[in-house]
């Protein structure tokens, strides 16, 4: 879930030697002693959402600017005001429903939620009085402190959790795909073979293995990719599943899922020769997902083009696919900072902090890049929403 951002210090070795969850360490170790080496999708599942342990089952969470890594919604709430105004369009386009539900997956911190309830009420939507925001998260330490946080802002009539599903409404995901679990495979000489994870000297290492499952080198196949020897890929099974189970959740509406990736032929070409495997700790990305073990977050490019397909099996039509900069765009970001500059109420440090988030979330070699995936379900075939006036390209093709 980290945000991808190149003016982050890379390192190729550990970026700070945090120590390892050791219960977690020793329960992985056991496992493989017990059982052989494990997938590399099996270890970053256990590392990063291990009851208790896992880096995202701790009750205080990593994003934000005092933990590791800083999402768009962390960046400012301007981001949260931008996508209010999607879901209000959407509201209008949906007839205005008496409950409006909006479940975001991944909600972290709350303050993607906390910033789009603001932003409706900013914008005087009448959505406000509609709204239901279903903030999941898979600790409860968190659900309850995400509660607490919107209630704390004015908001705990719309933080009411519903018990309605399928929702009418939306259904949003913002970096959470490249969080999901992830096999690693290479090419050698002899065809695919699959890198597990095992122990040598009590530390973690990768060996060589047959593939685990056919469905690698059918999720491969499907997307006609070949990679080059010696050439490592991810590839996210979990995927499918999370998809297909979050499109069950949405009766009528929107799934909007905002991540970094790319279509499979590029995502696989060589400039990605060794794959996209990131750890963050501390606002610095480095390659060794061993060290740190539940206490730095792990991570991938989506394979856009397998999101795509994905969707359309789970029976929904992809309403558009742009970058994040123009998404913004298409929503009137552009209008805030002249705005801002003419309100009395503004002072020169808040403007400030505005500009320089909004240039961040706009920039390609930043966060401005990331896509955004739109996909809907009872909605107008014909229908236009305003981010996705700028669309690049309309559709996928690998």
């Amino acid at each position: 879930m980290s945000a991808f951002d190149p003016s982050l210090r890379r390192i190729e070795g550990p970026s700070l030697d945090l120590g390892d969850e050791a219960g977690l360490v020793e329960r992985l170790r056991a496992e493989i002693r017990s059982s052989g080496p494990i997938t590399f999708a099996r270890f970053m599942e256990r590392a990063l959402y291990e009851p208790d342990l896992g880096y995202y089952r701790k009750p205080v969470p990593g994003p934000g600017r005092e933990g590791d890594f800083l999402t768009a919604p962390e960046t400012h709430p301007v981001f949260g005001r931008m996508l209010a105004r999607q879901l209000d369009e959407l509201w209008q386009v949906l007839g205005r429903p008496t409950l409006f539900t909006v479940r975001e997956h991944g909600a972290g911190t709350g303050a993607l939620a906390l910033a789009v309830l603001e932003g409706l009420v900013a914008d005087g939507s009448p959505l406000i009085d509609r709204i239901r925001y279903d903030a999941v998260e898979i600790d409860p330490h968190r659900r309850q402190a995400i509660a607490e946080r919107l209630s704390a802002a004015g908001f705990g009539a719309a933080a009411q959790p519903t018990q309605e599903t399928p929702i009418v409404g939306a259904v949003l995901a913002n970096e959470l795909l490249d969080a999901l679990p992830v096999h690693r495979v290479v090419r050698v000489d002899g065809g695919l073979r699959e890198l597990l994870v095992s122990v040598e000297d009590d530390r973690f290492v990768e060996v060589e293995a047959e593939l685990s499952t056919p469905a690698l080198a059918a999720r491969l196949d499907d997307e006609a990719v070949a990679l080059e020897p010696g050439q490592i890929a991810e590839i996210s099974l979990a995927l499918d599943d999370w998809l297909a189970e979050a499109a069950s959740g949405l009766e009528r509406g929107l799934l909007l899922l905002i991540d970094y990736g790319y279509p499979s032929a590029e995502l696989y070409g060589p400039a990605h020769r060794v794959g996209t495997l990131m750890a963050y700790a501390r606002h610095r990305a480095h390659t060794d997902p061993f060290v740190n073990v539940g206490r730095q977050d792990l991570t991938t490019h989506v394979d856009l083009t397998a999101v795509e397909r994905a969707a359309m099996r789970a029976g929904l039509l992809q309403i558009g696919m742009t970058t994040q900069a123009e998404f913004l765009a298409g929503l009137g970001i552009g209008e805030l900072l002249p705005a801002a500059q003419a309100d009395p109420g503004a002072t020169v440090e808040s403007y400030l902090q505005l500009r320089a988030s909004v240039v961040r979330l706009l920039d390609p070699r930043a966060t401005g890049a990331f896509r955004v995936l739109a996909f809907g379900r009872g909605l107008p075939t014909d229908v236009r929403l305003k981010g996705f006036e700028y669309r690049v390209p309309p559709r996928i093709r690998s």
